[in-house]
């Protein structure tokens, strides 16, 4: 079930944006708060600006939710460009270096799959310059656009598909369209630029649509203009009934959830339950603890 309304609304729940290119994950939160007529807004999973694809977003008490839904795995569709390497891994960045169209030509289909291979699985990651992970308490894009040079450290990700959906060669290089499907933290720049090192030949991201965020998909996700004509909402209580176990609690059991206190005798399965009132209201996240069952998070009240 879903909200719709061409109204400012202040239910509680998830809008699936389908982000487009050239804004911030920042300014699409700005737009979403204009439309929903809150300011409780929040986002799960930032996309860089040249991005494009699902951005999950909380409206009222849903951006609390946001941090106990599944949404560490993700999915990717991505182009990268053979032959050319950049300051940020990507087309938005200053050209570094060049491959002659010798060693371009010397690439084979064969030699690009041989490549890909030992990214695939739990690997050792070097992140890309420009993230958005701290150094010293900045930024790392911050500190390398400000001239410093900066050494990050690898980072164990998980790539469990990294398929070639089509290898293109022009002028500029070898483009190839990948799709990938990564834990949380994986740079897809990053898996760019060491496909190219792998090759010899230098490598950066020219395009970038995330097709998936756990559960949600483009088939969920809404244009910010669709949404400024009609605005669709997930209701929180929807989400917390398809995303977790489901407990329906008594009147007694009500009371008690909404002031967030321990439940006795309850045999909740492992990981966080969904407690509902009984007329459906979605009160609250419990997590087993002994022979207790204890608020991971209370939603009401």
């Amino acid at each position: 079930m879903t909200t719709t309304t061409s109204e400012p609304i202040v239910a509680d729940g998830i809008v699936v944006v389908d982000k487009p290119a050239g804004l911030t994950s920042h300014t699409v939160v700005a737009r979403v708060r204009r439309l929903a007529g809150t300011r409780k807004v929040g986002h799960a999973g930032t996309l860089d600006p040249m991005a494009t694809g699902v951005l999950v977003v909380g409206v009222n008490r849903a951006t609390r939710l946001l941090g106990h839904l599944q949404l560490a795995d993700k999915s990717y569709d991505a182009t990268v460009l053979l032959g050319a390497t950049t300051t940020t891994d990507d087309a938005e960045g200053e050209l570094l270096s060049t491959a002659s169209p010798q060693a371009l030509a010397a690439i084979t289909t064969k030699a690009i799959s041989a490549a890909i291979e030992p990214f695939r699985g739990d690997i050792s990651q070097i992140p890309s310059k420009v993230s958005a992970i701290k150094v010293d308490g900045k930024r790392a894009y911050e500190r390398v656009r400000a001239g410093e040079e900066i050494e990050l450290k690898a980072r164990a990700v998980t790539i469990s598909r990294y398929d070639v959906r089509e290898i293109r060669r022009d002028e500029q290089g070898i483009e190839v369209d990948i799709s990938v499907d990564c834990s949380s933290g994986t740079y897809i720049r990053a898996l760019a630029r060491d496909l190219g090192a792998v090759l010899g030949v230098g490598g950066h991201l020219t395009a970038l649509r995330r097709t998936r965020v756990g559960g949600f998909d483009l088939s969920a996700a809404h244009t910010l203009e669709a949404l400024g004509d009609k605005f669709v909402l997930l209701p929180i209580a929807d989400v917390a009934a398809q995303t977790f176990a489901r407990f329906d609690a008594d009147a007694e059991q009500e009371a008690a959830i909404r002031t967030g206190r321990p439940l006795a005798g309850l045999k909740l399965d492992a990981g966080e339950t969904a407690m509902f009132a009984p007329d459906g209201t979605f009160l609250a996240l419990y997590a087993p603890h002994g022979p207790l069952a204890k608020p991971s998070a209370v939603f009401v009240g």
